[in-house]
């Protein structure tokens, strides 16, 4: 298995199946082999005559994988391949023999013991390890030489269960077996224990007696996976001289320089990394991260949740009602954003069903979910059926180990604090602790959270001073350094509220006592109170005051500060800030800090460097990106860059958010890009400049894919138009759609637009709805639209304050202009009088009319028959609307003869809801008739 245990591996042993000639000409050609290999040649005088010497003297030269594939490519040309044929199977031999070490490692490794945890993390191993396949099977050649791959997840989850089941599918052979012939995992908490080591080493510390095959593992370097496991948990600095790495895989380094050495490819040149790390770590990821890398987000989805529910619950009702409780409430819907608090989630709420509970009022506050799941998982049947497990040592347990920065505890650990063997055997079985899937012969608890929580109890219990042997005995890793007891003080003061103490104290059979720790709290917030700048901020505290909705004691508090500091992140932090500042009635003065709550809710939302990465994958499959209430900064223009190297993006929305020139230059960088294929462009509210028409125009020039244009809900400057105008009409205009929806146009700008449409070409749909151009206004765009050179056939003018008198107007176009297929006339005062004359144009046979909408026009049934002629007579229209007119019975059967007639081609009609009778009336006349029939 190891280079030492097979003669295979002894150069002297091939030197000696050499004859005299063919020992020769190793001599000849071993300097040429050594330039195209970027080894430095040995002068062929100074080369050993002795087969013994000569192994000496090749084996002291050259680290050991430059020598093999030396010794390959010259035994090849001598030729000896049966040389090479043994060498090939050694090689695959010490593949096939790392493969076995690692199924040996994996074999044993906790498997849940929640069957829900089964089903669904296999699932969402499988789908991850897909995805990861893919992305190391298609690499560009750039990438190639030094790709990253990063996985971002949460604590708890699933990114080592992820790991761990691409390294099962790799030695199973159903993934990478012609990309990779090693896998060598670098877990944190070895780089952690390292203080200097070799490349050399660090490989071999898996391998038997430390001896690994290193000239054939090293021989391929591009065909070797460094998994570097909890990127954040890495305490070294990566800022290192490119002077001090280096190239040689035998010499002893400072771990920081190894490391480096690595990532910087100095090492084993052509290698690939998986790197998984928490979004606490991105500064790290950012700084390692390369526009050739790959991130990947591993998030629990809204879906994924729901799913979660469905498979714990059983019940349909019960699962969907326990989901919209979380999805309902930010603190539990950010609590289950990992599978195992998902399952401490539903494990609460099940517990609050069961006992017939209000989920709304019992389950409000994270106090709730932790009281719940402890009360239910420490009196459940399993529990019941073994020695009950002593609370205090529990608490004292999470307690000390939050105290002495420790989250991974030994048996001595738990032995310390009172537990028995039994204990610790219960306490897996009751899914509390788990064993520690980084350091062997270890426990930890099945989430901080769950930790923090029991910690807290342990400040209101009375317990004995008892120490954790290992505290201080190990190497932690940055994860284990706790400084901020934020959470435990938000737990300590939900447990201040007297109905969920007494839950507590009820299921569990123990007293809290918290007179103390309540004192304690006003105390220390009055201070606080004095000297605004020691609590920093106040947020945390928030949260604290949400858990304990106790309103007297929340008052108390608050009353302590006339300043306030309050960061608001995510919706989290905007709800708890909203209650306590409903307490506020003392404060003078808040500086509020408000950052991404404009953004989508889901609290699963990527940051900008994220999306960045994101969009210029090239697997991203988006085709529309929205982005409102956007601050313009460098992340901006990053975005921008990424967009440019987006093919499937074809839609690009900027709302609210302004538009400067900066901006422009922005994005005339990105559609004069030729790789760009974004085709519509919306700037919805943004207040555009005077400098906007200029830039526009230029757009609309420059770019050869940009079909729509979308400025609705800016108020548009009729000074600026005519340069925009202009440029709809320029020979290198492309434009086929321009949305002006609420743009405040007058009769000028539309005079402008009119003339645009009598001159491109291009142009084939226009939106000036919801303008106050009245009838003059519908004159304007009618006399354009009848030359024979205006190519527009879709126009909506809906809500533009004309009247019957527009409708006139309308007559000669629609009898002599057969390029127009839609008409959007809603929510103007047409009457039944308009209606008839719009319904004489139309049945007129140059009518090419497809869609008319007409919601919301003040017609009533006298229109009907009319209306029902142009249905019987017209051979194209097949779209109409009607909703919101009151038609009346009597009009809308006219309109049902009109359908049911033999050449009616209509096929989608919008009608308010009539009476029984004309439904009766309908479903008589027109069964058989193939057309979807809407009522509003």
């Amino acid at each position: 298995m190891a280079e030492s245990d097979s003669s295979d591996s002894d150069l002297l042993w091939y030197l000696e199946k050499l004859g005299r000639k063919e020992c020769h000409s190793l001599r000849n050609l071993l300097g040429q082999e050594c330039v195209e290999l970027g080894l430095p040649p040995i002068p062929r005088l100074e080369l050993s005559e002795e087969k013994p010497d000569l192994a000496n003297q090749l084996t002291t030269s050259y680290e050991a994988q430059h020598l093999w594939n030396l010794m390959y490519n010259i035994f090849h040309k001598i030729p000896r391949k049966d040389l090479c044929e043994t060498i090939n199977a050694r090689r695959n031999r010490n593949k096939e023999a790392h493969k076995i070490l690692i199924k040996k490692k994996l074999q044993g490794e906790r498997c849940l013991s929640n069957r829900i945890h089964d089903i669904f993390c296999q699932d969402m191993i499988l789908e991850l390890v897909g995805k990861f396949d893919f992305v190391f099977r298609h690499v560009s050649l750039e990438a190639s030489k030094a790709l990253n791959v990063f996985l971002i997840g949460q604590q708890a989850s699933g990114k080592t269960m992820v790991l761990k089941g691409a390294l099962y599918e790799w030695v199973s052979g159903n993934i990478w077996a012609d990309v990779f012939s090693y896998v060598i995992h670098l877990p944190s908490h070895d780089i952690n224990r390292m203080t200097s080591s070799s490349l050399v080493e660090l490989i071999s510390k898996d391998w038997p007696e430390g001896q690994a095959p290193m000239a054939d593992i090293l021989s391929e370097p591009q065909k070797i996976l460094f998994v570097l496991e909890d990127l954040d948990d890495v305490d070294l600095t990566f800022r290192i001289s490119p002077k001090a790495l280096c190239t040689d895989s035998r010499q002893q380094l400072p771990t920081p320089v190894l490391v480096a050495s690595l990532l910087t490819r100095k090492l084993a040149p052509g290698c690939r990394f998986l790197i998984t790390s928490r979004p606490q770590g991105q500064a790290v990821t950012w700084n390692l991260m390369k526009k050739t890398d790959t991130l990947m987000t591993l998030s629990f989805s809204r879906e994924k949740r729901q799913k979660y529910f469905t498979l714990f619950f059983r019940d349909g009702q019960r699962a969907e009602a326990a989901f919209q409780l979380v999805q309902k409430n930010e603190l539990f819907l950010h609590l289950c954003q990992a599978p195992i608090l998902c399952w401490v989630t539903c494990v609460a709420l099940r517990r609050q069903m069961d006992q017939g509970a209000d989920l709304k009022r019992s389950c409000q506050t994270l106090t709730d979910i932790y009281t719940h799941f402890l009360a239910d998982t420490l009196t459940s049947e399993a529990a019941d059926r073994r020695p009950r497990v002593p609370l205090q040592s529990l608490c004292s347990l999470a307690l000390e180990g939050l105290l002495h920065n420790t989250l991974h505890f030994t048996e001595e650990d738990l032995r310390s604090v009172g537990f028995s063997q039994a204990d610790i055997s219960t306490l897996q079985t009751l899914e509390i602790l788990w064993p520690s899937s980084h350091l062997k012969d270890h426990y930890r608890f099945i989430h901080t959270k769950i930790q923090e929580f029991c910690a807290a109890v342990g400040f209101m219990l009375p317990l004995a001073e008892r120490g954790i042997p290992s505290a201080g005995g190990r190497c932690k890793g940055k994860r284990e350094l706790y400084d901020d007891f934020s959470a435990v003080i938000a737990s300590l003061l939900g447990l201040l509220n007297k109905k969920r103490r007494q839950t507590f104290e009820t299921a569990l059979g123990c007293r809290l006592r918290t007179d103390y720790v309540s004192q304690y709290l006003l105390t220390e917030m009055r201070g606080f109170g004095d000297n605004v700048k020691a609590i920093g901020h106040h947020t945390p505290l928030f949260h604290g005051l949400f858990e304990n909705q106790e309103e007297e004691y929340v008052k108390r508090i608050m009353d302590s500060f006339l300043e306030a500091t309050i960061y608001v992140r995510d919706h989290r932090d905007l709800m708890v800030s909203s209650y306590c500042l409903g307490y506020c009635h003392r404060l003078q003065k808040l500086k509020l800090t408000i950052q991404n709550i404009f953004e989508n809710k889901s609290n699963e939302q990527p940051t900008p460097r994220v999306l960045c990465k994101a969009l210029s994958h090239p697997d991203c499959q988006l085709r529309t990106l929205k982005l409102t209430y956007f601050s313009v900064d460098i992340r901006f223009e990053d975005l921008f860059k990424a967009i440019v190297h987006n093919r499937n993006l074809t839609c690009l929305c900027l709302s609210c958010m302004p538009i400067s020139l900066k901006v422009f230059s922005l994005l005339h960088q990105v559609f004069t890009n030729p790789t760009c294929s974004i085709q519509h462009l919306s700037l919805m509210k943004c207040d555009l400049e005077a400098s906007a028409y200029k830039q526009l125009a230029s757009l609309l020039i420059c770019s050869k894919n940009l079909k729509k244009l979308t400025l609705s809900k800016n108020a548009l400057s009729r000074d600026g138009m005519k340069i925009f105008c202009d440029a709809l009409f320029h020979p290198n205009c492309v434009l086929e759609s321009l949305v002006l929806l609420f743009c405040c146009l007058t009769l000028r700008s539309l005079s402008l637009i009119a003339k645009s449409l009598v001159l491109t070409e291009t142009l084939k749909h226009l939106d000036v709805s919801v303008n106050n151009i009245r009838d003059n206004g519908v004159l304007v765009l009618m006399m354009a639209l009848v030359f024979p050179t205006c190519s527009v056939r879709e126009l909506e003018i809906s809500g533009c304050f004309f009247t019957a008198k527009g409708c006139e107007y309308m007559v000669y176009v629609l009898q002599n202009n057969p390029n127009l297929q839609s008409l959007e006339l809603g929510s103007n005062n047409i009457g039944d009088a308009g209606m008839e004359l719009l319904c004489g144009a139309m049945r007129h046979p140059n009518c090419n009319l497809e869609n008319i909408g007409l919601e919301e026009c003040m017609l009533t049934g006298a229109c009907c028959a009319a209306l029902a002629s142009v249905l019987s007579s017209s051979k194209t229209l097949k779209k109409l609307n009607l909703l919101g007119n009151k038609l009346g019975d009597e009009g809308i059967v006219h309109l049902l003869e009109g359908l049911a007639h033999p050449d009616c081609v209509l096929r989608t009609v919008g009608l308010q809801p009539p009476s029984p009778l004309a439904i009766t009336i309908l479903l008589s006349m027109t069964r058989g008739y193939d057309a979807y029939i809407s009522f509003g």
